[in-house]
């Protein structure tokens, strides 16, 4: 299959998924959200060994569509969660192992589809962060749930409350990303270890991945469950309108 915004592309049994949307900073809208979708089906069902997420450009993912997101019911804001659910939930059950190659911003969803890979390696200039306090909602795609796991409950709280950026040292310094590297070296750093990756057993591997997911599958689940509802309720109040509408206008938000 092809896409309009995303690639799929095979370097042996290397599946690498591309964000293709460089002028809007790769941000996700519902055609790319199912693009990704159906592109991980596809890689699953060609048997990758291995599977990369990046995005096109100079970013990783900068985010989701807010001009999309701002006007949204409590209704249709649930809808939206779980679509972003689905995809990061699809990374984290994908049958071989997830890179995220953090080649640029990496804010908010783009944040939560970094975390729901296995492993993941920033560049030196990027930028890391769940940004959604300052549009008047809360992460929705995970990251309330994954965050804590991986940074720690204090780091993971100053992070979302504050919604601070970090660079790639202080991500890594944090337990976020697990390596940085020069920007140029990126690539090569990714095909080598993807490629380690996809010559082990795969059915070892598989399990593996499976084996390590049930550390925190059940509590995860109520977690995420409450996150659904707790994003899908901010919709329509008006710091959410506010915080979106002064992002798209280009002012500071006036928020109660």
């Amino acid at each position: 299959m092809s896409w309009d915004t995303v690639r799929l592309e095979w370097d042996g049994d290397v599946a690498t998924l591309t964000v293709d949307r460089p002028d809007a900073l790769n941000a996700l809208n519902i055609e790319t959200l199912e693009a990704m979708g159906e592109a991980l089906e596809e890689a699953a069902a060609e048997g990758a060994r291995a599977l990369v997420l990046t995005g096109a450009g100079d970013a990783f993912i900068a985010g989701a569509d807010i001009k999309y997101m701002q006007d949204l019911s409590t209704a249709e804001g649930e809808e939206w969660g779980a679509l972003g659910h689905d995809v990061a939930d699809a990374l984290e059950a994908f049958p071989a192992p997830t890179i995220a190659a953090i080649n640029g911003y990496a804010f908010g969803g783009g944040c939560e589809m970094a975390m729901a890979c296995d492993l993941r390696v920033a560049a030196e200039s990027a930028l890391i962060g769940n940004t959604e306090i300052d549009l008047g909602i809360i992460p929705g795609w995970g990251a309330t749930q994954r965050l804590p796991r991986l940074v720690g409950d204090e780091t993971a709280r100053r992070m979302i409350f504050l919604g601070e950026r970090l660079d790639a040292e202080s991500a890594a310094e944090a337990g976020l990303v697990g390596e940085v590297v020069p920007d140029d070296e990126l690539e090569d750093v990714i095909g080598e270890l993807a490629t380690r990756l996809a010559s082990k057993p795969a059915f070892a591997m598989q399990t593996a991945k499976q084996a390590i997911n049930q550390t925190h599958e059940g509590s995860q689940e109520s977690g995420i469950a409450y996150e659904k509802r707790a994003f899908a309720s901010l919709f329509g109040t008006h710091d959410q309108r506010e915080g979106m509408a002064a992002f798209v206008e280009d002012r500071e938000p006036d928020f109660e």
